[in-house]
């Protein structure tokens, strides 16, 4: 590591500024499953139905995915190619500016190619933080700062409910929310302009005299089976959120929301405050447990905390809040593990790319597994519960995955 190179003020500055932007990154994952039903309600009119509300809820999900899974590689990619920090603060303009955007849309159409160019945004921003913290940062705090940064995501998600919950989002009142998506821009300018660089990345480029790597070397004999792995691994949590957990909040919005147009952002930040402290959580309990039994022992977790979720209470009885943040907290501990293991997979040289490969190919699929779920909650008559609690197998299959991971991570030292 080339950590020394950096003074310790420098190194705040890039955990703070990763943090924010992952923090940011957090309010526009968080943005559409509140605001959804509000937006279609208000730009179908007299044609929205309850299961057309459903419908496009998956539609703007995949759409955020397929571009979040693009982002993730390609902007990935580019930060292996041109710099960690430049290739954040990119990221970071592309979520907000288009984000910003939607506050103008007159068609549900124009607000889903809003949601994929947001998700190009949204998917580069975490493989480039990651290795850049990661790179900065000691291999002693890594498990600690892997959770810091990953629970700045789910903070982010807690933030806007709350603001939702104080400034209820309904169809006549939702446009002000894309603008202040918007205000990260200011994030984006400040970190292209005044961040420093990873001295790692910077050193592994004197030294390797090599030209950019392309994405095929990550399926290059002696990293192929690491890379497949790896995808499978980061799959089953991306997918199993948004094709089973994330329908909990429009459930409660048609539940509650005539009556209470709160409970939605409230659900919301149940959720996320069971999240902030799951996905901070999951970094130190892969320390702890080992890589291998922390995953499988999260995916039991998270496999019967959804069931439950959906099967065993419902929105307005006293138990939903308490299950909805024992869900998110559970489940989302596999987000600070992924932290911790994706990077350790991966030479420094091409890092960023395998952590954005990684983590956002799984996005592909889950992409295909909202658009497959929300034809579901059609064919069931707009029923949330059987929806969530058949996607939720998907979970399951963490207890088999898992055996793919190699048995002892790489070091972040392999280079």
């Amino acid at each position: 590591m080339n950590e020394s190179k950096l003074s310790r003020g420098a190194r705040i500055s890039v955990l703070l500024a990763a943090c924010l932007g992952l923090l940011f990154d957090g309010i526009e994952l968080g943005l559409m499953p509140v605001a959804s039903l509000s937006v279609s309600k208000s730009l179908l009119g007299d044609a929205y139905t309850s299961e057309a509300g459903g419908d496009w809820f998956a539609k703007f999900a995949a759409a955020l995915m397929f571009g979040a899974a693009l982002g993730g590689i390609f902007l990935g990619n580019l930060g292996d190619r041109i710099g960690r920090t430049r290739a954040m603060g990119i990221s970071i303009l592309f979520y907000s500016v288009f984000a910003a955007m939607g506050a103008w849309v007159q068609t549900q159409e124009q607000m889903l190619i809003l949601r994929f160019l947001v998700g190009l945004g949204v998917g580069g921003m975490w493989p480039n933080g990651i290795a850049l913290v990661a790179e900065c940062w000691s291999s002693a705090s890594r498990p600690l700062v892997s959770g810091v940064m990953s629970a700045g995501l789910n903070l982010g998600i807690l933030l806007l409910s709350q603001l939702a919950r104080l400034c209820p989002i309904t169809p006549d009142s939702w446009r002000w929310l894309f603008y202040l998506a918007g205000i990260p821009a200011v994030l984006g300018i400040v970190v292209l302009a005044a961040l420093p660089e990873s001295p790692t990345w910077l050193a592994n480029r004197r030294v390797a005299r090599r030209p950019p790597p392309p994405i095929r070397e990550l399926f290059r004999p002696e990293l192929l089976k690491i890379t497949i792995a790896a995808i499978i691994i980061a799959s089953i949590p991306m997918v199993g959120a948004w094709s089973a957990s994330k329908w909990m909040i429009p459930w409660a919005d048609k539940v509650a929301g005539a009556t209470d147009a709160g409970y939605k952002a409230t659900t919301q930040g149940w959720w996320a405050l069971g999240a902030t402290l799951g996905s901070f959580m999951g970094a130190q309990l892969a320390s702890w447990l080992g890589r291998r039994t922390s995953y499988l022992l999260i995916s039991l977790g998270a496999t019967l905390l959804t069931i439950t979720m959906f099967q065993w209470t419902a929105p307005l009885q006293p138990s939903f809040h308490p299950i909805v943040f024992a869900q998110g907290f559970v489940a989302t501990l596999f987000f600070g593990w992924l932290a911790v293991f994706l990077p350790e997979l991966f030479p420094t040289r091409i890092r960023a790319t395998g952590s954005g490969l990684a983590y956002n190919a799984g996005r592909f699929a889950t992409a295909v597994g909202v658009l497959l779920a929300g034809s579901l909650f059609a064919y069931l008559g707009g029923d949330y519960s059987r929806v969530g609690t058949i996607c939720a197998s998907v979970y399951s299959l963490g207890v088999l995955v898992i055996w793919l991971a190699p048995a002892k991570s790489e070091e972040l030292s392999r280079d």
